[in-house]
């Protein structure tokens, strides 16, 4: 491997002065020294040794991104849309600023603790944060941290999140003034404090200034990690369109989904079930996936920028890699419903 020694024995130039041109320290360097070492960087193929700057620099370059979301053993956190599209827009600012960025799913916070004891990254990514144990294990870690998408927060976090009641208001309300009463509502688990959570209360807010009952019989909890998943919640809803297992005024008609994923799903289970989108049941997604556009029919949902989402999350952790501190800390995102061909007017 080439050292620095080999180009100044190349070059004829100091190792000192070869070591400032590399970092940038070339303000008293001549430019035509500079070009002579560039010239013999490339000639020789020198790439600098990331684990002595680490050393010396105290700075390993990296930045983690923490999964909190629990996969399927035979899963990753990549079949996430969400997650491959955030973390493409992530890694490539943090590129440009000569960082690398590692990914780990870590389920517990014993797991947490390990992690930031045995690695030297500068700083992290989270997602899928709750006010729980694995919360409490970062208390106390001076590194630079970022959430996306958490409603926990504490001094020196950094958050970046979405109008998740809103657009949730938003799609219930679209089914209300087309004309629907009977309108359930499909997510993966509710915890408390968390997006999943603001999204079911922007559902229950229009039903209640409409004057709508909630009726939890009408509530599908059912995850989103598997087609069997989705096609179970998709039998379940079928439940409820069937006259003939109740009144007719019993019988849902709107339907609004916590997620794009879970539900294109949803309507492929249907679809096997024989049961048409819009005819037997309108559907309002939310995040307005690329899949959103190309299910059949093209989903109705709320529309969030997640490349503006990323941007704003890796602009802060580079304001915080750089000694700055962002104002403000926690950035929230407007949505808006994009209508499609999944629900009709009664």
């Amino acid at each position: 491997m080439v050292t620095i020694k080999d180009l100044a024995s190349y070059t004829g130039v100091s190792a000192t002065t070869i070591s400032n041109v590399i970092h940038g320290r070339s303000s008293r360097v001549s430019q035509e020294t500079i070009e002579k070492v560039n010239d013999a960087i490339r000639t020789l193929g020198y790439t600098p040794n990331m684990s002595a700057r680490a050393l010396v620099s105290k700075s390993s370059r990296v930045v983690a991104f923490i999964n909190h979301v629990i996969t399927r053993d035979n899963s990753n956190m990549m079949e996430d849309p969400f997650h491959s599209a955030s973390i493409g827009v992530i890694e490539s600012r943090l590129r440009e600023q000569g960082y690398y960025l590692m990914l780990r799913t870590v389920k517990t916070s014993d797991e947490l603790i390990s992690f930031l004891q045995n690695w030297n990254v500068d700083g992290l990514f989270f997602t899928g944060i709750f006010h729980d144990l694995f919360f409490d294990a970062l208390a106390g870690f001076p590194t630079p941290m970022v959430m996306i998408d958490s409603y926990v927060h504490q001094k020196d976090m950094y958050n970046v999140g979405l109008e998740d009641f809103k657009g949730s208001y938003l799609a219930t309300r679209h089914l209300i003034e087309k004309g629907h009463r009977r309108i359930g509502f499909a997510t993966p688990l509710l915890k408390d404090g968390g997006v999943l959570q603001e999204r079911f209360l922007g559902y229950r807010s229009a039903l209640t200034k409409s004057s709508i009952p909630f009726d939890p019989s009408i509530l599908f909890e059912y995850e989103m990690d598997s087609v069997a998943s989705c096609h179970a919640a998709a039998n379940a809803i079928t439940g409820h369109l069937k006259t003939e297992t109740g009144p007719a005024d019993q019988k849902i008609t709107g339907l609004v989904v916590s997620a794009d994923l879970l539900a294109v799903g949803i309507l492929s289970g249907l679809y096997a079930n024989h049961i048409r989108v819009p005819e037997d049941l309108s559907i309002v997604g939310f995040d307005d996936l690329p899949m959103a556009q190309m299910a059949i029919p093209p989903l109705t949902t709320i529309h969030q920028d997640m490349k503006q989402k990323a941007c704003i999350a890796a602009d802060f952790m580079l304001q915080l890699l750089d000694g700055e501190k962002p104002d403000p800390s926690n950035v929230i995102l407007p949505v808006r419903l994009v209508e499609r061909e999944s629900v009709r007017e009664l």
